[in-house]
């Protein structure tokens, strides 16, 4: 199956930011904004690629992506954004992603799907440190309805939304590829880290 024929990539860059004191994935990591660091790893293998956010669209349309919205009111979290994804994708999956991930691995669609198709799953998540990445996963798109019966009982948090579905484990060993910005001690952090090779 052709990667790039049957995904679409929905970043989440929805959140408030109020911890790192503004829009998160407009924050700027060696002079580039952290979503174009994103949009740099998923872009290639994802047939369409669009940006939840819901201010500054503006601004984020400006990448090149559609920007989406949320459905769903006062800012319900991450599963709002891949709400909104299910909701515009006409592809076989929606890979979900957040914009505060700027090193993400070359491959990750690529082993996500290698993964839900071998065990027939409903998502695929990635495992780092022993530790799921609830925002990094892979869905197929006929989980829109336990979604929205999901949300609609009042639940938001991802990690019980995964354990509610046939879910793959996939381990990724490089867990620099998986650096998180949160903060701003975040984010001074990673801008002294080298950019590594196949990252500019």
């Amino acid at each position: 199956m052709g990667q790039n024929s049957s995904v679409t990539t929905v970043i989440l860059a929805g959140g408030l930011g109020t911890r790192i004191g503004g829009n998160k994935g407009l924050q700027s990591l060696h002079s580039r904004p952290l979503i174009s660091w994103v949009l740099d790893a998923i872009k290639p293998d994802s047939k369409v690629v669009v940006i939840n956010a819901n201010d500054e669209q503006g601004v984020y349309a400006t990448f090149g992506c559609r920007v989406i919205s949320d459905h769903l009111p006062d800012w319900p979290g991450p599963l709002a954004g891949l709400h909104a994804a299910l909701l515009c994708s006409n592809t076989e999956y929606v890979m979900m992603v957040p914009c505060d991930t700027p090193f993400l691995p070359d491959n990750l669609l690529k082993r996500l799907i290698e993964a839900q198709e071998l065990n027939a799953s409903e998502a695929a998540v990635a495992l780092v440190g022993g530790y799921r990445q609830p925002t990094i996963a892979l869905y197929n798109r006929n989980v829109l309805d336990k979604l929205e019966d999901f949300l609609s009982s009042g639940k938001r948090k991802v990690n019980d939304w995964l354990e509610s579905l046939r879910l793959s484990e996939v381990v990724f060993d490089n867990v620099e590829d998986f650096e998180n910005v949160n903060t701003l001690d975040d984010l001074a952090r990673v801008q002294k880290l080298p950019i590594r090779a196949g990252k500019k």
